[in-house]
C-alpha cells in the first residue's frame, strides 16, 4: 500500500479542490493566527463544504483554549484535530476526539516519554523544531532519530518537497507524509504542478 498524503495549510475551497483533484489523503486546515495560513471558522466551514468524504479534514490548532478547540469541533466536524503546540497529554485527551499529536524534534527531547504519553488516534506527526514558529517552516529534521520500529501511524512532516519526498519515504517508511510551504507560490497559496508532482512521487516511492 502506498503512503498517504497530507495537504496542510488550505486557505480556501479553491485550494482544496486542487489537492483533492491531485490525489490527497487529507487537507490541513489552520487555526493559528500568527501563521500566514490561519483560516477562520467561518472560512473553515466554507472550506469543509468542499472535502470529500475519502478526504480527511484535520483542524491544527496550537496551543488553543478549551473555548477554541470545542468551537472547531462543534461548527467544523473535522475527522481530526491536530495538536501543535506544547499541549499537555491531559489537555489533548479531555475532549475525546480523534487526533493527531504533532512532535516538534528538538534537541533533546524524551521521545519515548512522549510516545508513551499520548494515546492519538490520528498519529504522530513529526515536524522540526523551530524556536519561533509551529510548523510551516520548510526546514527538513534528521530522519534517523524516528524509530524504526514502531507500533503507531507515523505522519513525516518538515521540509518534504517534490524533489525530496521520494527518499523520505524510502527512507522513514513513514504512514503519511505531509506538506505544507514545499508545495507553495505563497504562504497558504499552493501550486497545482508542485503538489501534482509531490503527491505522485510520494505515493510511487
Amino acid at each position: 500500500m502506498s503512503v498517504k498524503v497530507k495537504i496542510c495549510g488550505i486557505t480556501s475551497p479553491d485550494q482544496a479542490d486542487i489537492a483533492q483533484s491531485a490525489g490527497t489523503d487529507a487537507l490541513g486546515l489552520v487555526f493559528y493566527p500568527p501563521s500566514p495560513r490561519n483560516v477562520n471558522i467561518g472560512d473553515a466551514k466554507n472550506i469543509r463544504k468542499n472535502i470529500h468524504s475519502n478526504c480527511l479534514c484535520v483542524a491544527l490548532l496550537v496551543n488553543a483554549n478549551v473555548t477554541l478547540v470545542n468551537k472547531v469541533i462543534k461548527e467544523l466536524k473535522p475527522d481530526l484535530l491536530q495538536f501543535h503546540g506544547n499541549e499537555s497529554p491531559r489537555f489533548c485527551h479531555q475532549f475525546k476526539y480523534p487526533f493527531i499529536r504533532a512532535v516538534r524534534m528538538e534537541q533533546g527531547l524524551d521521545l519515548n516519554s512522549i510516545l508513551r504519553s499520548y494515546r492519538p488516534q490520528g498519529g504522530f506527526l513529526f515536524d522540526s523544531w523551530d524556536d519561533a514558529k509551529f510548523g510551516g517552516t520548510g526546514a527538513s529534521f534528521d530522519w534517523t532519530l524516528l524509530p524504526e520500529e514502531r507500533d503507531f501511524f507515523l505522519i513525516l512532516a518538515g521540509g518534504l518537497l517534490p524533489t525530496n519526498v521520494t527518499k523520505a519515504v524510502s527512507m522513514v517508511r513513514p504512514d503519511m507524509v505531509d506538506v505544507s510551504s514545499g508545495v507553495e507560490l505563497s504562504p497558504g497559496i499552493k501550486d497545482p504542478e508542485l503538489v501534482a508532482q509531490f503527491i505522485k512521487r510520494a505515493k510511487s516511492a
